[in-house]
């Protein structure tokens, strides 16, 4: 992972790493064309005896209206990403926990999040060799630092934008679907097509370029719960010569039961260095 082409997506609306998945990762070349991986073998990701409906598709664009409320919890994985949290529009405020980068990794980071319009809170703690770039921020490992709304306009990766809810995309995504098949109740098979869902944070650019024409056509299921909502949704992705066969997933749950996000405590917190601007600055 390049340290120069890093932003932490809007930290949940923009909430996760674009490009981070399609960074390099260890032993990546090695499992290019594996034939583990449905898309890479060419198979559409269609269950066989499933039945198709021209409902099916519908119904996958209807799932992720509730999302568009901003209240709701979510968990996303992403390559060496894991992120989870909170969304809480009529408070106006989210949080975000995660963990950035894997072994060998550039950069590594856990990071705790909490945002209250206009303030943002990041405890982080920082690893490998580009934080050895940073070696002031590692003096503030596992403290809460308070982010100054003005100086936060060049590094607008460390406030939350209440424009972009959807920490993963999943509209987008869902409006990329090629073929779906809906193989039981409330579940759906079928294949995407990334290159039309390159504004969906978990299909960004780099992403999209790693894969090639493999991106035209990649299996994925989706989950609603009970009343029709986006519960799960997965996307298989083979191995390039860049990243390794990975799956792309985000849930969702407590649609309209999310809390407010509390402010940490103010023995806890203290201003940001100069060096976290930096460090999260638009490049």
């Amino acid at each position: 992972m390049d340290i120069r082409r890093w932003s932490v997506v809007g930290l949940t609306a923009a909430m996760l790493v674009p490009g981070l998945a399609a960074c390099k990762q260890p032993g990546a070349e090695s499992n290019a064309g594996s034939s583990a991986s449905p898309a890479a073998s060419g198979t559409s990701g269609a269950i066989p005896g499933a039945t198709a409906s021209a409902d099916a598709k519908q119904a996958l664009l209807a799932s992720t209206n509730e999302i568009g409320n901003g209240n709701f919890r979510f968990n996303l994985t992403s390559g060496t990403t894991t992120a989870s949290g909170t969304v809480h529009k009529p408070s106006r405020s989210a949080e975000l926990r995660s963990t950035l980068g894997g072994p060998g990794a550039d950069l590594a980071m856990d990071l705790d999040l909490v945002y209250i319009e206009p303030d943002s809170w990041v405890k982080a703690t920082f690893n490998g060799s580009a934080a050895d770039s940073f070696p002031a921020l590692k003096n503030y490992n596992g403290k809460y630092l308070h982010i100054d709304p003005t100086r936060a306009k060049g590094a607008q990766n460390l406030v939350f934008n209440f424009d972009q809810l959807d920490p993963a995309g999943s509209a987008a995504l869902t409006k990329a679907v090629v073929d779906v098949h809906q193989t039981g109740t409330g579940q759906y098979a079928g294949t995407i097509d990334l290159t039309k869902a390159t504004d969906a944070k978990m299909a960004d650019q780099a992403l999209v370029t790693a894969l090639g024409a493999q991106a035209n056509s990649l299996p994925f299921t989706a989950t609603l719960d009970d009343q029709g909502r986006l519960n799960k949704l997965a996307i298989q992705v083979p191995a390039t010569t860049k990243t390794k066969a990975q799956e792309l997933t985000v849930t969702y749950s407590d649609y309209g039961a999310a809390t407010a996000a509390q402010k940490p405590p103010a023995g806890e917190t203290q201003e940001a260095p100069p060096e976290l601007y930096q460090l999260f600055s638009s490049r």
